[in-house]
């Protein structure tokens, strides 16, 4: 039987910190922390709501997070 996968690390990272950053400083930083993947998106985007370890999504408008979660 093939082993289960596990999911990334769940960094110990305040999301409201990134809000108000430049999209790109908070990227950086993101990945910096340990982030596995870092999605930045525009306000109003359909995503899907499953949970994934280790992932940080930003809502950014004007090059700006405005908001931010994990997942």
């Amino acid at each position: 039987m093939a082993p289960i996968p596990s999911s990334p690390a769940q960094p110990d990272d305040a999301p409201g910190a990134y809000v108000g950053l430049a999209a790109e400083t908070a990227e950086r930083r993101a990945r910096e922390r340990g982030w596995a993947t870092v999605r930045a998106l525009p306000p109003g985007t359909v995503i899907t709501m499953e949970f994934q370890g280790g992932r940080i999504n930003f809502e950014v408008d004007g090059g700006v997070v405005r908001r931010c979660w994990t997942g």
